[in-house]
């Protein structure tokens, strides 16, 4: 039997239709939720990314700035502009695109966000947070993956989910998360001994390794859910996942297609972080 598609797009929408109606009663509150996004540089698929949360901002009835900054900017000067956006009381969410130029130094621009409008969830103070369980804002595409399991009708408490890929952007926090949900959490690595052994006894398999179609119909338990969070583009152009999604489809439960699965929930997940933030803020200065 052919694994179900969990269709992101689908239920992005369905969360964006939420989030708007959200919107919507807080600015009859006065309040409008604000999100600064920083653009340093001029990568193309960074600008695609920033056009498109821009745009999402407008659909949703948010507030958003688009600050593009010259690959040449100083750290001190980025640093000086996100010290500036922390006081600024229409902007609820900071969000830097990365990657950085090689000059300026990610981990101090992460620290310099004030915790309270990371947005992105990757301060160290969010993710420790997020670790022993109080309420933070979540890493977006981390969050976005245990939404798409719980959305499309699947359990997570008491499963086996086994991670491949143990990045500080997705595989430790999604661990982290899955955990925070009651599953039993494996994670694989390019160490690890025996991975498609592993691999097969997880009922959620998350991958997240920057590899095209590395993981086959051999690494998943039949029935099993398959989360892909992969996406490499081809030299023809396609784009493709981590999984081999033809095969893995084959043996799979239900199964997130490249592109349409995890991509468009990221985005969306950005801009729940900032209505969580503007509420939070509300709620400070009642």
């Amino acid at each position: 039997m052919t694994a179900q598609r969990i269709e992101g797009k689908v239920i992005s929408d369905e969360i964006r239709s939420e989030l708007k109606v959200d919107a919507a009663r807080l600015a009859a509150d006065g309040i409008v939720p604000g999100l600064a996004v920083i653009l340093v540089g001029e990568d193309k698929a960074s600008q695609v990314y920033v056009s498109n949360k821009a745009k999402a901002c407008e659909q949703l009835g948010f507030y958003s700035e688009v600050h593009r900054l010259s690959g040449d900017t100083s750290e001190a000067d980025l640093l000086a502009l996100i010290d500036t956006l922390n006081r600024q009381s229409s902007i609820h969410g900071i969000l830097v695109q990365l990657p950085l130029p090689s000059h300026i130094e990610e981990k101090a621009v992460i620290d310099a966000i004030s915790v309270e409008k990371d947005v992105d969830g990757f301060h160290p103070v969010s993710v420790g947070n997020m670790v022993i369980g109080d309420d933070s804002l979540l890493p977006c595409t981390p969050a976005g993956v245990i939404e798409l399991i719980k959305r499309s009708g699947n359990s997570i408490a008491g499963k086996h989910a086994v991670v491949i890929g143990r990045s500080n952007i997705v595989g430790k926090p999604v661990s982290m998360l899955l955990l925070r949900e009651n599953a039993t959490v494996t994670i694989c690595h390019s160490r690890t001994a025996d991975m498609e052994a592993i691999a097969r006894t997880a009922d959620i398999l998350v991958v997240a390794i920057g590899k095209p179609e590395a993981i086959g119909a051999s690494y998943v338990k039949p029935g099993a859910i398959v989360i892909d969070v992969g996406i490499n583009r081809l030299a023809d152009n396609r784009l493709v996942g981590d999984v081999d999604f033809e095969a893995a489809r084959e043996v799979a439960g239900y199964i997130t297609p490249v592109p349409g699965g995890v991509g468009p929930m990221t985005i969306t997940m950005l801009l729940a972080n900032t209505l969580k933030a503007a509420k939070a803020s509300a709620a400070r200065k009642a």
